[in-house]
């Protein structure tokens, strides 16, 4: 084993060549118009791209056209019966879940909205109310509304919907209808035929 001298000295000797990096010559001078530039650059590349939320709705309120307070939403997929839309419209079905939105920001409300057709959804709920407000009375068009109008048919299972009637919160507010479950549908057939036979 060696003494601690010899070890230093070992040491020394093989440092003896070794001299100190200049600090000042290391460093990399960056202009601060070229970090303001790139940070420019990517705060407009985020803008201007849209919003698409893990769950898969898109739009923000800058991509979304605004509407005004008493602007009626309406939206039918094709094969939705005439008459089927027109009850939904007049609000003769039964309302099963309803969902407020009133003091949501807009990412609070998209995830809101999402997640609440998806539990509708099972629990097998056909009709649903959304309460989002007109936005009357002030400076700025209802964020909210307009949003609700433009993510609804980006979901699948949205079959129709239709602003609400003025005792459900009129303009104000919005019914869902949504699609029929496989279960719902077979439980369905299973009663026509029943009355058949």
């Amino acid at each position: 084993m060696s003494r601690p001298n010899d070890d230093q000295d070992f040491f020394r000797s093989a440092m003896s060549d070794v001299r100190p990096i200049n600090k000042k010559a290391n460093r990399v001078a960056l202009s601060k118009t070229a970090d303001t530039l790139n940070h420019a650059a990517r705060r407009l590349a985020a803008t201007e791209q849209e919003v698409v939320d893990q769950n898969g709705l898109t739009g923000s309120e800058e991509h979304i056209e605004m509407l005004s307070p008493f602007d009626v939403l309406e939206y039918k997929r094709p094969g939705i019966q005439n008459g089927v839309y027109r009850s939904l419209r007049l609000g003769k079905y039964n309302i099963e879940a309803r969902l407020d939105l009133h003091r949501h920001t807009v990412d609070m409300a998209r995830s809101a909205l999402y997640q609440f057709i998806q539990d509708c959804l099972q629990h097998d709920i056909r009709c649903a109310i959304v309460s989002h407000g007109k936005g009357e009375g002030r400076d700025q068009p209802p964020v909210i509304k307009s949003c609700i109008a433009h993510w609804l048919p980006q979901i699948p299972e949205v079959q129709a919907f239709h602003s609400a009637q003025k005792q459900h919160g009129g303009t104000g507010a919005t019914y869902v209808m949504l699609k029929k479950s496989e279960r719902k549908r077979q439980d369905d057939l299973e009663r026509h035929q029943k009355r058949r036979g």
